[in-house]
């Protein structure tokens, strides 16, 4: 349980003892308060009462909320990913990164489901890669 969630609980629980104190020194003390102050200590409790759950149930909320997007903000980035090959192109030789086509595109042959498209432009097969890496 964390500071938001205790002191929404704290707050929650003062808010609603708030007006039962209150009426209580009403009953007690009504004729020294007069009754503007019958009414103000009774209105006054009224607002703290109804200010104090919505800040406590506030905090409790934004503790849940809190507790759903942590995992969210802790997720590590990807290593590495798996599609990409960073080789020297068969073609032209230059140094570049290869990404792996879909075999599910429409020009996808059965013996070409390993094609890679690397940055130079230039499509080629994993083996033509693994020989010359």
């Amino acid at each position: 349980m964390s500071f938001l969630s205790i002191m929404g609980r704290i707050i929650i629980g003062v808010a609603v003892i708030t007006p039962v104190v209150a009426f209580y020194f009403v009953m007690t003390s009504s004729d020294a308060l007069g009754q503007t102050g019958v009414i103000g200590l009774v209105a006054g409790s009224g607002i703290f009462c109804i200010g104090g759950l919505y800040a406590g149930l506030l905090g409790l909320k934004i503790e849940k909320l809190s507790a759903r997007l942590d995992p969210l903000s802790r997720q590590r980035p990807r290593t590495k990913a798996k599609n990409l090959i960073k080789a020297e192109c068969p073609i032209d030789h230059r140094e570049g990164v290869f990404v792996h086509v879909s075999p599910y595109r429409s020009d996808a042959v059965p013996d070409g489901l390993d094609i890679f498209l690397g940055s130079c432009g230039h499509e080629v097969h994993r083996g033509e890669i693994e020989a010359e890496a």
